[in-house]
């Protein structure tokens, strides 16, 4: 029987190991995973998405201020409709910047000073009677997913 459980490189998983290599179980595998290399696509394709929106604030800033300069249009030479249309430009792309400006510069600030690291894959073959106490020791250890072939 194999079983396969996903750790974060911490001080658990060695626990995990240094408990497992006590009891005797010696026909451990502990694969690391590279982290990713190169940075996210910032605008989506058709074929791929990664949930992130640099339209959202824009839209809600366009419809602000094509409002606001509508009402203001009509004191203004060029009528409510020029001025709807120029405060809305104006107001998406002001919202787009600043989507722009939280993905690009803020939230890479923050992904570095998290330190997000790559996940280790452990692979433990055993014999099924020892199962029923390895299963626990790794959830007791954070294990971040665990499977069971047999």
């Amino acid at each position: 029987m194999q079983i396969v459980a996903t750790f974060e490189h911490t001080v658990f998983l060695e626990m995990a190991l240094s408990q497992l290599k006590e009891r005797g179980v010696s026909d451990l595998f502990a694969l690391p995973l590279d982290n990713r290399t190169e940075e996210r696509r910032l605008f989506d394709s058709l074929h791929h998405s990664d949930g992130v929106s640099l339209m959202g604030k824009g839209m809600v800033l366009a419809a602000l201020f094509s409002v606001v300069g509508a009402s203001r249009g009509f004191e203004m030479e060029w009528g409510p409709v020029y001025w709807g249309l120029i405060g809305a430009g104006l107001g998406f792309v002001l919202g787009f910047l600043i989507d722009l400006l939280i993905h690009k510069v803020i939230k890479k600030k923050r992904r570095l000073l998290k330190g997000k690291r790559s996940e280790v894959i452990l692979i433990v073959n055993c014999e099924e009677t020892e199962a029923s106490w390895i299963e626990p020791l790794l959830w007791d250890h954070l294990a971040l997913g665990l499977a069971k072939i047999e």
